[in-house]
C-alpha cells in the first residue's frame, strides 16, 4: 500500500495537466482568377491586336522617362539607316541616343527630322532580350485590373470566424475543433455542388411531384409583366459576379446553427493519492449538496465544489480500507462500504458515524440508495436491503449471482433494481419480491457499468469488461435487448445525462478514454483523453453539467460535457415523475 505524508491529499491541485491551447483559424480557400502576365519585350508582334500600341512603341523609342521628376525629354534619334541601337537601361526608362549621327542632304531641320522619326519611323526590336530582372521591373502602359481578390461575399462566408486578437478571448480547443468540423462540412458540400453537380436542396420526390398534374388543381395565371421581370431578373446567375452556382451561394448564405462546444481538456485536476486501481470498487460519488466524496486508502475525504474545501470524514485504521461510497438522495448522509464487509452510515452535518451494518462476509464493493433503503452488494455474492429506520441489519436478501456483485442501481421509479456481477450476468429485481424478474446473459465479461435512463421509462444501459467491450440497451418492461455497440475497450462506468438524451461512458483497457454518446443513434459526440490508467470511477454533478473521473493514475479530473438545464422539469427528467404518481 502506498503511503504519503499529506494531511489533505485532495487539497493539492494539479495544474500541470490543464493545457491552454492557442487556436489557429483555418481559412477555406477557393480557386481565384489570375491575370495574364505582360510580355516585357516590346516587340511589334506582341501588340498586333492592339492598334494603340503602335504609337506607344514609337514613343518609347524616342522618349526618355525621368522617374524622379516625372518629365518627358525629347532626344536626338539616329536615322533609320544607323545600325547602332541601345538596349533599355536599368532605371526603367528607355533613353535612346546616338553619339555618331550621319549627315543627310535633306534640308529638313533637325527638329522636324526628330518629329518624323518619332512618329513615322518605327524602331527595330532590341537585339538583346532583357534579363528576367529587367523584365520584372518593366511596367506596362495599360491598367489591367487585379482579380486575385475574388468575390468578397464568397470569401467572407467561407472564411469563418476571424481569429481573435490578443485582447479578446481565445477559443478553447473544443470550440476550435467544432468550428473546424463545421467549416469542413460546408466546404465538402460546396465542392460536391460545384464539381459533381449535386444540389443539396433538390429532392427527388419534389421533382416527381412537380411533374405531376391534377385536374383538380387550380393556378392563378400570372401577369405578363411579372413573367418578364422573372425572365430577366438581376438575381439570375448570368448577372452574378461570382463563379459559384446559385445552390452554393444559398448554402453559404444559410445561417449557421449554434455549434455545441465540448472542451477536451479538464477544467480542474486534483491529486488523489492511494486511489485504488481496482475494477470492482466504487470510490467516488457526488452529492446533491455539491460535495464530492472520495475513498483513499483507509480514509474518506470530502471536497466541496463551492469553496474547494477538503475535509477528512473518517479513518478506518490500518486493518481496514474503503471499498465503496454512496450518497443519500438528500445529501445529508453518506454510506461507506469497507473491506471487512461492514457498511457504515455517516451524518455529514454532525461529522460522526450514526449506524454500522453487518451481514456480509467479504468486502462491500457496491452501494445504492432507494429513499430510506440502502442496498449493498458484496464479494460473498449477496445483495442486502437495509432500512435505516429499523434496528435490523437488513430486511431483504437477494441471491442470484455466482460471483462478486460489482454494480448496483435503482431506477428513478424506485421499483426495479439492476445488479451486475463478475459472473457476466445482469439481473433485474423487483422491489416487492426476491425472485429475479429478468436474467440477461448477453455479456461475456464482468458487468460493473449499469445506468437507468431518466428520460425513458424502463430503459437500462449496461457495459461489459475487457473481454466484452459492449454497451447494451435493455427494455426492462418487456425483457428485450434494444440495441448495442462495441466500444473497442473495457467499459468501466455508464451515466445518463440529466438534461439531454445522451450517455457518458468511461473505459479502461486499452484506450482509457471518456466517450459522450448520442442516444438512440449512438453517435460519438466527443472523446476525452487525459488519464494514463483505466478510468474506473465516474460521478456527475447535481446540475448535470459536469462529471468527475478517477483513475489508477491517482488523479481526479473534472470535465464540462453537458448543457445547462433549461427548466426544472428537464432537469428532473421527462418521465421521472411517472413513478411518483400513485
Amino acid at each position: 500500500m502506498k503511503t504519503r505524508s499529506m494531511t489533505s491529499p485532495l487539497m493539492k491541485e494539479n495544474n500541470d495537466n490543464v493545457v491552454n491551447v492557442a487556436i489557429n483559424q483555418n481559412e477555406i480557400l477557393l480557386p481565384q482568377l489570375k491575370p495574364k502576365k505582360l510580355n516585357s519585350s516590346f516587340s511589334a508582334d506582341t501588340f498586333n491586336d492592339d492598334p494603340f500600341h503602335v504609337m506607344s512603341l514609337s514613343h518609347q523609342n524616342s522618349l526618355n522617362v525621368d522617374d524622379s521628376q516625372n518629365t518627358l525629354n525629347l532626344e536626338d534619334h539616329p536615322s533609320p539607316s544607323s545600325p547602332e541601337t541601345k538596349t533599355p537601361t536599368r532605371n526603367n526608362s528607355f533613353a535612346i541616343s546616338n553619339n555618331e549621327t550621319t549627315k543627310t542632304e535633306n534640308p529638313i531641320s533637325s527638329s522636324t527630322s526628330n518629329f518624323v522619326n518619332m512618329v513615322l519611323l518605327p524602331k527595330k526590336t532590341p537585339q538583346k532580350t532583357p534579363s528576367s530582372r529587367r523584365r520584372n521591373s518593366m511596367c506596362g502602359d495599360r491598367f489591367i485590373p487585379n482579380y486575385s481578390s475574388g468575390d468578397k461575399e464568397t470569401q467572407y462566408n467561407l472564411a469563418g470566424p476571424i481569429t481573435p486578437s490578443k485582447g479578446k478571448r481565445r477559443l478553447p480547443p473544443g470550440e476550435c475543433d467544432a468550428v473546424k468540423e463545421e467549416q469542413n462540412k460546408i466546404y465538402d458540400s460546396v465542392v460536391k455542388i460545384e464539381l459533381l453537380g449535386q444540389d443539396m436542396y433538390d429532392n427527388s420526390l419534389d421533382k416527381i411531384n412537380k411533374q405531376r398534374t391534377s385536374v383538380y388543381s387550380f393556378k392563378t395565371p400570372k401577369k405578363r409583366t411579372y413573367q418578364m421581370m422573372d425572365a430577366d431578373s438581376p438575381t439570375q446567375h448570368k448577372y452574378s459576379l461570382t463563379p459559384m452556382s446559385q445552390a452554393s451561394q444559398n448554402l453559404l448564405l444559410t445561417p449557421r446553427k449554434a455549434t455545441r462546444h465540448i472542451s477536451k481538456t479538464p477544467y480542474k485536476v486534483l491529486d488523489a493519492p492511494e486511489l485504488q486501481d481496482d475494477f470492482y470498487l466504487n470510490l467516488v460519488d457526488w452529492s446533491s449538496t455539491n460535495q464530492l466524496s472520495v475513498g483513499l486508502g483507509s480514509c474518506v475525504y470530502l471536497w466541496s465544489a463551492c469553496n474547494s474545501r477538503v475535509t477528512r470524514l473518517c479513518d478506518l485504521g490500518p486493518f481496514d480500507s474503503v471499498t465503496s461510497v454512496n450518497w443519500m438522495q438528500k445529501g445529508t448522509h453518506l454510506a461507506v462500504g469497507t473491506n471487512r464487509g461492514l457498511v457504515q452510515l455517516w451524518d455529514i452535518q454532525r461529522g460522526r458515524k450514526i449506524r454500522q451494518f453487518t451481514g456480509h462476509q467479504a468486502r462491500v464493493g457496491s452501494l445504492a440508495w432507494n429513499g430510506d433503503i440502502l442496498t449493498s452488494g458484496s464479494r460473498d455474492r449477496q445483495i442486502l436491503n437495509r432500512d435505516i429506520r429499523v434496528s435490523n441489519d437488513y430486511t431483504k436478501k437477494y441471491l442470484g449471482h455466482k460471483q462478486e456483485v460489482c454494480g448496483l442501481k435503482w431506477n428513478y421509479e424506485e421499483n426495479q433494481l439492476a445488479s451486475g456481477g463478475n459472473d457476466n450476468k445482469l439481473i433485474i429485481w423487483d422491489k416487492s419480491t426476491t425472485t429475479p424478474l429478468y436474467r440477461f446473459e448477453d455479456h461475456v465479461a464482468a458487468v460493473k457499468a449499469v445506468s437507468w435512463s431518466p428520460h425513458q421509462h424502463g430503459l437500462l444501459a449496461s457495459g461489459g469488461g475487457t473481454a466484452d467491450r459492449k454497451i447494451l440497451f435493455w427494455n426492462t418492461l418487456t425483457g428485450n435487448c434494444i440495441q448495442g455497440i462495441d466500444t473497442g475497450s473495457q467499459v468501466c462506468n455508464l451515466s445518463w445525462s440529466k438534461t439531454t438524451n445522451e450517455l457518458v461512458s468511461t473505459h479502461g483497457y486499452s484506450q482509457n478514454q471518456i466517450i459522450i454518446w448520442k442516444y438512440p443513434s449512438l453517435h460519438q459526440i466527443a472523446t476525452l483523453i487525459g488519464h494514463t490508467y483505466r478510468v474506473l470511477y465516474l460521478a456527475m454533478s447535481p446540475d448535470g453539467q459536469n462529471i468527475v473521473t478517477g483513475a489508477g493514475d491517482e488523479t481526479l479530473r473534472f470535465w464540462n460535457v453537458f448543457n445547462k438545464s433549461k427548466s426544472k422539469e428537464t432537469q428532473n427528467g421527462a418521465l421521472s415523475s411517472f413513478g411518483h404518481i400513485r
